[in-house]
C-alpha cells in the first residue's frame, strides 16, 4: 500500500459488499478514492451496490468458501492497481446458520456457519496476503463480532466461529508482518442493517442489548465502515493483531440472551 496520508488510489476488495456493513464500507472507501470491488453470490444486488457506490466501483460474484472464486475476485479488485497488487481487503462476508441449545444442535448447521465464517475468512485472507507479498504489502480486516469475544446464549456457533476468526487474523497478523501485511478484526456489536432488522425492531432482545450496553443505542452502518476505514488505511500502519470491539461498550457487561427471541 502507498505510504501516503489517504487511501486515493489504492485498490480495496469488499466481500459482502452488496448490503449492510459491506456496502456501507465500499461506499466510504470509493467516496476517499479508493478503487474499490465488491463480490457476493447474488448478481443483481451487486449491479445494485455499485450504482450506490459509484466511483468506478467493480463486481464480481464470487461465494467466499468457494477458493477458484475468491482468488478470480483477488485478481480482478487488484486489476491496474498501481502497486502491482491488491492493498485493502475486508473480509466482510459472514452469517449465521445456526441458533439454539447444543442439546439438539443441527450439526451440518453448524458446519455451514464456521465453513462460512472461518473458512471462507480464511479463503480470503490467503490469496489477499499472496496478492500482497509481491506489492510491498496491505491492510486486510477480518469481520468478527461481539459474538466471538463473550458468550451470547444459543448463538454459540456463530460465535464460535466468529471467535475462530479473531485469532485466525491473529495468527496472520505475526506471521504476515514481516511482508507488510497488517491484519486486524472488527467486533461489531448489534447494527441496525437488513440483517438485523428483526431485532433492531424493538422487543425483548433489543432491550436486552440496549440494557447490557453503556451507551444505549444500537449501531450504524456507518460506525462500522469508519472504523475499517481507519484499519485500512495508512493512519493504523502501526496497529496489526487487533480485534476492535465497536459495540457501544457492550462487551463491558454481558452478552445478548437470545433465548428471549423465543418468548
Amino acid at each position: 500500500m502507498a505510504d501516503s496520508v489517504g487511501i486515493e488510489g489504492v485498490h480495496a476488495l469488499v466481500t459482502g459488499g452488496g448490503s449492510g456493513i459491506g456496502l456501507a464500507t465500499a461506499e466510504l472507501l470509493a467516496a476517499e478514492g479508493a478503487v474499490v470491488t465488491v463480490c457476493g453470490r447474488t448478481a443483481a444486488k451487486l449491479e445494485a451496490a455499485v450504482e450506490v457506490i459509484g466511483n468506478g466501483a467493480r463486481h464480481i460474484v464470487a461465494d467466499v468458501t468457494i477458493e477458484e472464486q475468491v482468488e478470480a475476485a483477488v485478481a480482478l479488485a487488484a486489476e491496474g492497481s498501481p502497486s502491482g497488487g491488491l492493498d485493502i481487503l475486508f473480509a466482510n462476508a459472514g452469517g449465521s446458520f445456526h441458533l439454539g441449545s447444543f442439546l439438539d444442535s443441527d450439526i451440518a448447521a453448524v458446519r455451514a456457519t464456521i465453513d462460512l465464517n472461518l473458512v471462507g475468512t480464511a479463503i480470503c485472507v490467503k490469496h489477499a496476503a499472496r496478492s500482497m507479498a509481491g506489492s510491498g504489502g496491505g491492510s486486510i480486516i477480518g469481520m468478527s463480532s461481539g459474538a466471538g469475544h463473550f458468550p451470547h446464549t444459543l448463538l454459540w456457533a456463530y460465535g464460535a466461529s466468529k471467535g475462530g476468526v479473531d485469532q485466525l487474523c491473529r495468527n496472520a497478523a505475526e506471521e504476515l508482518g514481516p511482508l507488510g501485511i497488517r491484519v486486524n478484526t472488527v467486533q461489531p456489536g448489534i447494527v441496525d442493517d437488513e440483517l438485523m432488522s428483526g431485532i433492531t425492531a424493538g422487543g425483548p432482545l433489543l432491550d436486552d442489548y440496549l440494557a447490557n450496553m453503556p451507551l444505549g443505542r444500537v449501531g450504524q452502518v456507518q460506525d462500522i465502515a469508519n472504523a475499517v476505514r481507519f484499519l485500512a488505511g495508512p493512519e493504523s500502519s502501526w496497529v496489526t493483531g487487533a480485534c476492535l470491539p465497536i459495540d457501544g461498550g457492550h462487551h463491558l457487561r454481558k452478552g445478548a440472551d437470545y433465548r428471549l427471541l423465543f418468548g
